[in-house]
């Protein structure tokens, strides 16, 4: 028989024997079909059965000609119980009785078979109840047995034996008369509810009413189609969730299916609100909205997940597929093309001209297709595109470049090792400084354009809505902004003026301190750990070479889109804060008004030309601190124009602050003005003059003219008045040195108080900040309710016995950062089956009896098979001929293993809490760190962590890690050759290996590029966010950023 994959769900064109089903050939009927209709099922352990023909449940339950089973009794009597209640309860009863009788079964539909069918779907774990507690076992419960088969063989036709078929078949059947008494009922108290609801609106015309009604009994109408003919598609198989329990032959969705998303879901629950309008109660309404969104969270949280799980596939992540089949694929196809043109006459001819559709954001099929992928469909596409690409090779004469068109690139690629591919030869390039990886060659190979690479040319972290913000970049900042202030113009209330100018005058006062001290911090970190370049190296992807001068730039340009929007908003808002304070005088001449008006002015003006000057002295460059960002410039400094006299003209830019207080004559502007005044004063003195003094040195003078003119004029007084001193003049030289010396010894002495103490509290201080991370670190592992047995007594601990394999690379219990580590336990038979194994830091738990952390992911079930993810599945235990112990391995990969290095200790725990029946270690998780930092060093690092980050997956690690990293006698890594990639690769592994550089690599999901970041910042200290390591999905790519990053970073420290 064919493979069980492939022959599922299948969106076939139907037969005209067989509208609904396509038939799964055995190895019987593979020569010479039956004439009758045959229907295979599979279970998952590979048991091929033949499937019985089944009977809806309507005609079942209701059709005399049917026996009737117990559970078919029982259904019965429900409804029947439903309708004398209906004829004897009250109408006001009645109505509360069916409201909560309809929302009982309608929790036991979307809640109580949503979890069943979940734990069925992921663990089969109806099958395993019904196995475990024996109810279809003649030796261990044949009472129960015999019931059951009776039960199910009155229901059934003659095609139906019991005995024959398997046990997943046969709990389905057990398990869908369980589900037709839920469904019944369900239905049927609903229409009782909406029954005791029915009214007669008032005051609407006789128009209104029949429209009302006709409109109902429509949507009544379109509710029963839908639902029959969804039933004739899916057929009992899809309507009772078969396939849960086992395959069959594959459903075709058409008809209904074409209608609407997930029709059964959606329209499929019309009648629900063509009763509401009937019945005409808004009580009907909301039970109808409230019980439709409950069914969709059915379909959300089981229906949708399980068609993923069992049908889907996965889409691997920075995936680089090119937008145009290679000329070598076509030119190797041409066997296939013609034999694929000749099966397919009725295929629709496929121009020359046509070309790639651009993508949706969601690629794949629509729902309504099942959003699912066969391989109909697949051979389909491959046909068209091989017949597209013969018609584009034998056209004479080029086709047009459309503007969407993807045309080929033909810049030379430098090969995953440093080489120049060039036809069939290649050009060693040996490079061992840290200085990025570039070629240059004359014979060039087209360079494959994917949809990957195209993304993240023209995409990086846009923002949408509010999502990926970024309040560094400028563009988010001031997205952010105009909300908060739109949103704060629309919620403000009328408030009083003295209200309104306090609500000025923090908004001002907010902004100062944004400006100087939210900036100057900003600023000052940018020139202690360059920290803006360093954000944009970490969060946004680059193109490796442009030696990483696009994240400066982009880093510089944010920054004065920043700090011109800041210093705006900070003179908008002292001037709003002026303008609700002041008030124009009656009378100019009465008092000082004049006089206070005409100083102001006088100091707006001394504000405006200081700035004015500065700029003109500064230039572009100065103005925006570009020497804390820019080293190529010359550090050189030029005293010109306003700075020949002031060495901090800034001061005088303040002045219109104190202006401005004197016109509006308010406190609360001069406070602002003294505020700010202060606020520049310590951006000088904390920011700017430490960074000059680094950057400039000894260039830096410490007197302005405007100081040393006054410095000579109080010396030239100074000696003048010890002149006229006369005899006093010894005694006042004396005073004056011992003044002075005292005070220079008190500073002496302070300064060196003051160094002594920082020079002993800096390692205290480092202490404290090392602990601090710890603690924040072990703060997320301690949140953790610690649960603990009340049996523990009963199990003896020395008989639980667990072992770390050593590392088969160090021999040893130390293993390097994502290589599996393997634990061989042993325990008693009789030990719980929820026992399971964690690794922790070491020192994380002070006991060694109880854990009281938690393992942060990082844990294994003893028995995976009866677990639901970190929930257990209860399972009793099937009897067993085995002894008293009981071993096993379980190995800890991937999300379960630590990424951080370290020492971890492994401890098992008994049934699912936190009792410790065994430890082994410690354990060292270590990273293999490069002696020196070159391109081939970092390379080398590079293949041997990332395969490990990403689970050794052959569909996932590149190429150039699959042979042999044998070095050639110059040093280079040879380039691995066809033969050698196709040897190396899995039958699994992409054929367009030539389209495909051997050092891509991609990802399944997010979680394996944040494992590869975390590994570059523990072995080289650079922080990269997941979306550029995704967008990169290259060894050489990586190798060289990471050499770009430390080469920008480690400039001028």
């Amino acid at each position: 028989m064919p493979s069980s994959e492939g022959f599922l769900r299948q969106r076939k064109a139907p037969t005209a024997a067989a509208p609904d089903l396509i038939e799964l050939e055995s190895p019987e009927n593979a020569v010479e079909k039956p004439q009758e209709e045959v229907v295979w099922g599979k279970t998952p352990g590979g048991e091929v059965f033949r499937v019985p023909t089944t009977h809806d449940v309507l005609t079942t339950l209701f059709h005399p000609g049917y026996q009737k089973s117990h559970l078919d009794l029982l259904n019965l009597a429900l409804l029947g119980l439903q309708i004398v209640l209906y004829f004897t309860l009250s109408r006001q009863a009645a109505q509360v009785f069916f409201l909560f009788y309809f929302a009982f079964w309608r929790a036991a539909y979307d809640a109580g078979l949503g979890w069943v069918l979940t734990k069925q779907s992921k663990k089969k774990w109806i099958v395993r109840v019904v196995q475990s507690l024996g109810w279809l076992d003649d030796k261990r419960r044949p009472g129960v047995r015999n019931w059951i088969r009776k039960q199910l063989a009155d229901k059934m036709g003659k095609d139906y034996s019991f005995d024959d078929l398997p046990l997943e078949y046969n709990t389905w059947l057990l398990f869908r008369q369980a589900v037709d008494v839920i469904l019944v009922n369900d239905f049927l108290a609903y229409c009782m509810f909406a029954f005791t609801c029915f009214r007669v609106p008032e005051n609407l015309s006789i128009a209104v009413h029949i429209m009302r009604w006709l409109g109902g009994i429509a949507l009544i109408g379109f509710n029963l189609w839908v639902k029959t003919e969804a039933h004739n598609v899916v057929k009992d198989y899809g309507w009772y969730w078969g396939d849960v329990f086992f395959q069959r032959g594959n459903l075709v969705f058409d008809g209904v299916f074409e209608l609407a998303p997930h029709p059964m879901y959606s329209v499929g629950y019309a009648g629900y609100y063509g009763l509401s309008l009937i019945s005409g109660s808004y009580a009907v309404l909301f039970v109808s909205l409230a019980a439709h969104a409950a069914q969709f969270a059915f379909l959300v949280f089981f229906e949708n997940p399980h068609i993923e799980r069992m049908y889907g596939k996965r889409k691997a992540i920075a995936k680089r597929t090119p937008l145009f089949p290679s000329m070598a694929q076509n030119k190797g196809n041409e066997t296939a093309e013609s034999s694929t043109m000749q099966s397919s006459m009725g295929t629709p001819t496929v121009h020359a001209g046509t070309y790639l559709s651009t993508p949706a954001v969601t690629e794949g099929d629509t729902a309504t297709e099942t959003e699912l992928e066969t391989e109909t469909e697949i051979e389909e596409e491959i046909s068209a595109t091989r017949t597209r690409g013969k018609a584009l090779s034998t056209r004479g004469k080029a086709p047009k470049i459309l503007r969407h068109q993807p045309n080929l690139s033909i810049e030379s690629t430098t090969s995953s090792n440093g080489y120049i591919e060039c036809g069939s030869s290649s050009i060693s390039s040996k490079n061992t400084d840290a200085k990025p990886r570039t070629t240059n060659a004359g014979p060039q190979r087209r360079k494959v354009i994917s949809q990957h690479d195209l993304l993240n040319k023209y995409f990086r972290r846009d923002a949408v809505v509010l999502r990926n913000i970024d309040l560094l970049r400028a563009t988010d900042l001031m997205l952010v902004l105009i909300i908060l202030y739109g949103l704060a113009l629309s919620l403000l209330p009328a408030l009083s003026p003295a209200s309104s100018l306090i609500l000025h005058f923090s908004h001002a006062l907010t902004w100062c301190i944004i400006h100087y001290f939210g900036l100057g911090l900003l600023l000052r970190a940018q020139s202690d750990s360059k920290f803006l370049v360093r954000h944009y190296l970490k969060n946004y992807h680059y193109s490796a070479s442009d030696s990483g001068q696009n994240a400066i730039v982009e880093a510089f340009a944010n920054w004065k889109t920043i700090y011109n929007l800041s210093m705006c908003m900070t003179y908008v808002s002292c001037i709003g804060v002026v303008w609700k304070a002041y008030l124009i005088p009656n009378d100019w001449m009465v008092g000082n008004e004049l006089l206070r008006h005409t100083l102001g002015a006088l100091l707006i003006g001394l504000h405006v030309w200081a700035t004015m000057e500065s700029y003109e002295v500064l230039g572009l460059f100065g103005w925006f601190f570009g020497d804390f960002f820019m080293e190529e410039f010359p550090a050189h400094l030029e005293y010109t124009g306003i700075y020949r006299y002031l060495n901090n003209p800034e001061a005088m830019g303040g002045a219109a602050y104190f202006g401005l207080a004197l016109i509006s004559g308010s406190k609360l502007v001069l406070s602002l003005a003294v505020i700010r005044h202060l606020a520049n004063w310590w951006f000088l003195s904390s920011v700017e003059h430490p960074h000059m003094r680094k950057l400039y040195g000894d260039s830096l003078r410490k007197d302005a003219g405007f100081v040393k003119v006054m410095k000579s004029v109080a010396s030239k007084n100074a000696r003048m008045l010890e002149s006229r001193a006369g005899r006093h003049g010894p005694e006042l030289k004396r005073v004056a040195r011992e003044v002075i010396g005292t005070f220079d010894k008190v500073y002496e002495e302070t300064a060196d108080a003051v160094e002594e103490f920082l020079a002993k509290s800096a390692p205290r201080l480092s202490e404290v900040v090392q602990e601090t991370k710890i603690l924040l670190q072990q703060s997320r592992e301690r949140l953790v309710i610690t649960r603990v047995a009340n049996d523990i007594s009963s199990y003896d601990t020395a008989k639980y016995r667990m072992a770390v394999v050593p590392s088969s690379t160090t021999e040893e219990l130390a293993f390097h950062l994502g290589e599996p580590i393997t634990v061989k336990w042993q325990a008693p038979y009789k030990h719980s089956r929820k026992d399971w194994i964690g690794l922790y830091r070491v020192g994380a738990n002070k006991s060694k009896q109880v854990t009281k952390t938690s393992s942060m992911g990082m844990w294994l079930p003893v028995h995976d098979e009866e677990w639901d993810g970190d929930v257990p599945l209860g399972l009793t235990r099937v009897p067993s001929l085995q002894h008293d112990a009981e071993k096993g391995t379980v190995t800890f990969k991937g999300n379960t293993l630590p990424w951080l290095v370290g020492r971890y200790e492994v401890r098992y725990h008994h049934d699912g809490k936190y009792n410790v029946m065994s430890m082994d270690g410690p354990i060292e998780i270590y990273v293999d760190k490069p002696s020196e930092v070159n391109f081939v060093s970092v390379r080398e690092s590079l293949m041997h962590i990332v395969p490990l980050c990403l689970d050794s997956d052959p569909s996932l690690i590149p190429l150039s890690c699959k042979i042999p990293k044998t070095p050639s006698q110059n040093g280079s890594i040879p380039l691995p050759t066809s033969e050698s990639s196709s040897d190396s690769a899995m039958g699994d592994i992409d054929s367009d290996h030539e389209d495909r550089d051997p050092d891509d690599f991609s990802f399944w999901s997010e979680r394996q590029a944040k494992r590869i970041c975390a590994a570059i910042k523990q072995i080289f200290d650079v922080d990269y966010a997941p979306e550029v390591v995704v967008a990169d999905a290259n060894l050489t790519s990586l190798a060289n950023r990471i050499l770009v990053s430390k080469e920008i970073l480690s400039y001028g420290q």
